[in-house]
């Protein structure tokens, strides 16, 4: 599986942005996925994971209420939204399929095989 995150940029506090993340090589309709981020300096943090079907979704502390995570399995695509952004968002943001790794770890980077390059996401105060 190869995955390529896109859709990042320069945005002000309080902004809306959404990011996206493109599977090819396979359907990824069986894998729960997620998206990490990398300040700089910073270790990888978990953002947010979502089941195969969509159904269950998980949030870090720090983004719950203002991110959300969503997939199209049709398209083989994963997405975040992010709004009332914050500079501490800022970050590299990538993708991850779980590759037949167990669904307990989904909120760690263990639980996931494949990891796409990062997009960018930059918040101005």
């Amino acid at each position: 599986v190869q995955l390529q995150a896109s859709g990042g940029g320069l945005v002000q506090t309080g902004g809306s942005l959404t990011i996206s993340c493109t599977a090819s090589g396979r359907t990824v309709s069986n894998d729960f996925m997620a998206w990490f981020r990398q300040a700089p300096g910073k270790t990888r943090e978990f953002v947010a994971t979502i089941s195969s079907n969509g159904g269950t979704t998980y949030y870090s502390d720090s983004v719950k209420g203002r991110f959300t995570i969503s997939r199209d399995n049709a398209k083989n695509m994963l997405y975040l939204q992010m709004n009332s952004l914050k500079p501490e968002d800022t970050a590299a943001y990538s993708c991850a399929a779980s590759g037949g790794r167990s669904e307990r770890d989904s909120r760690t980077q263990w639980g996931y095989s494949y990891w796409g390059r990062g997009t960018q996401v930059t918040v101005s105060s």
